[in-house]
């Protein structure tokens, strides 16, 4: 150990979803907070444009090299073509300011309000409630693709009557429930784009829409359809849990990635004084005076992850909070790290010879994520709206593309993560929402291996049905650590469909009933599309379909290690306002704690758990949250 140990009020271990806006709110009401990032602040164009979101997923300034196995048999591991000999199958990490964020497709989608209330039933927390948590999305947005309501009159009989008045009272009453002053801008993404393919475009939508109200066994409403509602976060239509065709919501400003990376910029530049972000910073462990966490120890890791983690640690340096450490590492490092402190099961933590501080058997446990497959089809012709988009920034003094001329000035594909439409719907007529989110996007998508990125647009000829699973059942995945050194990557099993505890097959059915689903939308689009590719024509039959998915399905939104719960749950380890369990001054705040994997896209709801974090944190520091109220 080096120097004497910093003192701030807070330490903040991660700037991801999780632990960036939390720590943006602490510094706005007053407190010092120190953000502490393993990665580096490097910013390219891979980060900056939305259609290169998969570039920065394997862009060695981002990229956390992470593999995880999906089975324990190996003889089904080696059955998924993108698993890789000795090392398993690749699952997208970022290591950079803003985590996570710093790659993800933008998707900004709501989460179903019954995620929020199986977390108020469990914990017996009513500040959990679906119409509570709703006002840290309206706190979080900065809507732009919605107006936002004029205000009413002051003559109380007239506000009254423009409020009560059918279609006029939407001008005035926020109905939909947006935010329209937040630091998240959102926008929807833009469906001209796909109609500078306009024969292409006309007939895909059409045969979606056809299709859908076929499964439906009615015709559309106009809410569900490409009508005046197609917004899958307006509050009515969560409130309804509505299947429908929607356009999809993306977190972008100006045409460019926008996240928890510029959350805390603008922070830093008005609060300097009150929030510092220092990157390449590994925490190798919390520092415990007995159950009480009183600070962290780290390392300065000049080119982490990308440079290695070979040879000898370099000295290790102290922070002390005056108040609270905060972990918000990430569902595969937040328990890593909890474990290297001596908090997680004794006698995993004992057989690498670490003392027991605090025996939580939850640590590491109940892993989640999202199961998706996708349906790769050949077109007749090239897309025109990415005939001439190359896909990577231009070289040095090189032309850039008409797309990238384009993205400087603000419009163009560029500015769009590449998926457009979507379709919500159940996969099974008695669930009470839909559990399928199925979008489209001209690109030959089949999941993550090395080198996915280049090839993804490879063939410009090429159409694909990305379907995802929400609300998986299977909550067997575990994280374990390999060894005792804090730069390697915990080992991590997701126990994929059987071979976790879904022993029913309930999500396996799923999927394949979105593949099902997809194919008679595919056969309503007549000869736009000319022949499946993906799985392809020799997968038919529903075991035949079984097989394929067990084979390749992927995930990327992985949660669940540091679940949320009551003390008298063995398996809980944090309470309802994100403290650890056995542990003084020590909370989690990020995607580990949630206890059922939330939505359809984790990004959104982490980013309101962090929210929510920094108020209850703030009322137990006797501060009120330095915000507007909400309405």
């Amino acid at each position: 150990m080096t120097g004497e140990p910093e003192v701030v009020d807070y330490v903040v271990v991660g700037s991801g979803a999780g632990g960036g806006p939390l720590a943006a709110r602490l510094a706005e009401a007053g407190m010092t907070v120190l953000v502490l990032e393993a990665g580096g602040d490097h910013e390219n164009d891979n980060y900056r444009v939305p259609a290169f979101h998969a570039n920065a997923s394997e862009d060695p300034a981002y990229a956390w090299d992470t593999f995880v196995d999906h089975y324990t048999d190996p003889a089904q591991a080696k059955r998924d073509s993108k698993a890789v000999a000795g090392r398993g199958v690749m699952y997208p990490r970022a290591s950079t300011v803003g985590g996570c964020t710093a790659h993800h497709a933008l998707i900004t989608v709501y989460p179903d309000n019954d995620d929020w209330a199986g977390i108020a039933r469990a914990t017996g927390d009513p500040s959990w409630s679906a119409t509570a948590m709703r006002r840290y999305f309206e706190r979080i947005e900065r809507c732009r693709y919605r107006p936002r309501p004029k205000m009413l009159p002051r003559w109380r009989w007239l506000a009254d009557l423009l409020a009560g008045l059918p279609f006029l009272s939407d001008r005035y009453v926020n109905r939909g429930r947006h935010g329209f002053d937040g630091w998240l801008e959102t926008h929807l993404a833009d469906p001209h784009l796909v109609m500078r393919d306009r024969q292409l475009a006309a007939v895909l939508l059409s045969a979606v829409s056809r299709t859908l109200a076929g499964w439906l066994g009615r015709p559309l409403h106009v809410w569900e359809g490409l009508g005046s509602l197609v917004d899958p976060n307006d509050w009515r239509v969560q409130r309804r849990r509505l299947q429908g065709l929607w356009l999809i919501p993306m977190s972008t400003a100006q045409g460019r990635r926008s996240g928890s990376r510029e959350r805390l910029a603008e922070v830093r530049r008005r609060r300097p004084e009150r929030l510092i972000v220092r990157s390449e910073s590994l925490v190798t462990r919390l520092l415990l005076e007995g159950t009480t966490a009183v600070g962290v120890e780290y390392i300065e890791v000049p080119g982490f992850p990308a440079a290695g983690a070979t040879g000898t640690p370099p000295a290790a340096r102290q922070v002390r909070a005056r108040r609270e450490v905060i972990v918000s590492a990430g569902a595969f490092h937040t328990p890593k790290l909890l474990k290297l402190s001596g908090i997680g099961p004794a006698a995993e933590l004992r057989s690498h010879g670490i003392e027991v501080v605090c025996d939580r058997p939850g640590v590491g446990e109940n892993l989640q994520d999202r199961y998706e497959v996708g349906v790769v089809s050949r077109t007749t012709r090239n897309f025109a709206l990415i005939e001439d988009a190359t896909f990577v920034p231009p070289a040095p003094g090189a032309e850039p593309d008409p797309a990238y001329r384009d993205w400087l000035a603000q419009r163009g594909v560029y500015t769009s993560n590449g998926a457009v439409v979507a379709v919500t719907r159940k996969s099974d007529p008695a669930l009470p929402a839909p559990d399928l989110f199925i979008f489209g996007l001209p690109a030959d998508f089949r999941g993550y291996a090395p080198g996915y990125s280049a090839s993804l647009q490879r063939s410009r000829d090429r159409f694909t049905w990305a379907i995802l699973k929400s609300h998986t059942r299977n909550t067997a995945g575990r994280v374990l650590l390999r060894d005792t050194d804090p730069r390697a990557q915990p080992a991590v099993n997701f126990h994929y469909f059987t071979d976790g505890n879904d022993t029913a097959g309930a999500d396996l059915d799923a999927v394949v009933a979105g593949i099902e689903f997809v194919r008679s939308v595919n056969e309503a689009a007549g000869g736009v599309l000319e022949e499946e590719l993906w799985p392809g024509p020799e997968v038919r039959g529903r075991d035949e379909m079984r097989r394929f998915v067990q084979d390749e399905a992927w995930g990327h939104h992985a949660c669940g290690t540091c679940k949320m719960g009551p003390a008298s749950d063995p398996a809980a380890v944090v309470d309802s306002r994100f403290r650890v369990h056995g542990v003084n001054r020590l909370r989690v705040v990020d995607a580990s704690v949630f206890p059922r994997i939330p939505g359809a896209f984790i990004v959104l709801p982490t980013y309101m758990i962090s929210e929510k974090a920094a108020d209850v944190i703030l009322a137990d520091a006797g501060r009120r949250p330095a915000t507007r109220s909400f309405r």
